[in-house]
């Protein structure tokens, strides 16, 4: 059975741009790495926890903000180890220096049988969706599209009415 993952894509409007607010990975592995490095908050989930549950769980963890209203379905992605992750998306605004992760920790250097502390998520940004590609794991990218097809729909009914 793969591993199963849960996030929220949350995204606003600024002077009629779509953003979307992407997470860089914590730790020393993800210190140097940019390009296809960054991620909708998200993380790992059991069985017996729904997977709207987990993705609102994991913002909390990832960001320190819960996230309270509807969210969107965006549907469900394979990532390259094999882990499947369902995301959702909600508008919000989110004030990135006010990030606060949980932290883990890891033997660090490597075999120094040091200990360290690091944060799951060591910064957040708002991107354009253009710039959003360039920088999420290629696997995520999908939930970009979905969200920019939605909103897109959804721009285009208002307008019809």
């Amino acid at each position: 059975m793969p591993k199963k993952s849960a996030g929220v894509l949350l995204y606003r409007y600024e002077a009629g741009n779509l953003l979307v607010l992407l997470v860089h990975p914590g730790g020393p592995f993800w210190m140097n790495r940019d390009l296809g490095a960054w991620s909708i908050p998200k993380g790992e989930y059991d069985a017996d926890e729904e997977p709207e549950a987990a993705a609102r769980r994991e913002f909390l963890e990832e960001t320190g903000i819960a996230i309270t209203g509807p969210l969107e379905f965006l549907g469900e992605e394979r990532q390259k180890g094999g882990k499947l992750v369902t995301a959702y998306a909600h508008e919000s605004e989110f004030d990135v220096a006010s990030l606060r992760s949980n932290v883990f920790e890891t033997e660090w250097p490597p075999r120094s049988g040091r200990m360290q502390v690091f944060p799951e998520v060591d910064r957040a940004g708002w991107f354009t969706l253009e710039e959003a590609r360039s920088k999420i794991s290629v696997s995520q990218r999908p939930f970009i599209d979905r969200l920019e097809a939605s909103r897109n729909a959804n721009r285009s009914a208002g307008s019809a009415s």
